[in-house]
């Protein structure tokens, strides 16, 4: 009789800390015609959206994610430091696949109505502009936002008023 009466006790105490998580997600209106992907929850303390394009057949062809991660309240993020190490990684990733990258100089934007950083890498191969992708980043309180999006060059051009949608309707 006891494991019956913890059993929904368990269930209730789980259903209150996902619907605690899924409140404080972002929202975000993903562009019409976008995929969105079901991401596993790694943790309650990050939560992962992802929203992708694809072609006629089928293929990607752009990926949009949104992370939130919480942070501690007493800790100093640097966003900076966060955003460079990231492009960094990129940029390391792209030459080990055989292609070339460089990325502009980290300035500042906005993310939702909060202040952010940015950097966009244009990624070549053989000279040739194959992929763009973007970072934003932005600390709010207890929580840190990272918006990422990356496309073949020709469709990341095309979906700029699709990814500016999709930025101004941000509610962090």
């Amino acid at each position: 009789m006891i494991r019956l009466c913890k059993t929904p006790l368990v269930f209730f105490a789980l259903w209150l800390v996902s619907a605690a998580v899924l409140a404080d997600a972002p929202g975000i209106t993903w562009p019409a015609g976008w995929e969105v992907e079901a991401l596993p929850d790694t943790s309650a303390q990050v939560s992962r959206q992802r929203a992708v394009k694809n072609d006629a057949d089928g293929n990607q062809v752009m990926v949009m994610e949104l992370t939130m991660t919480r942070v501690e309240s007493d800790h100093q993020v640097n966003l900076q430091g966060v955003l460079l190490e990231m492009r960094k990684s990129i940029q390391k990733d792209f030459f080990q696949g055989g292609y070339q990258s460089v990325c502009n100089k980290v300035h500042a934007a906005t993310l939702g109505s909060l202040p952010a950083l940015e950097t966009t890498c244009t990624v070549t191969e053989n000279g040739r502009h194959v992929l763009s992708q973007t970072l934003v980043a932005a600390v709010e309180a207890d929580k840190a936002y990272v918006l990422s999006y990356a496309g073949q060059a020709e469709v990341y051009k095309a979906s700029a008023e699709e990814i500016t949608a999709a930025r101004n309707s941000l509610k962090l």
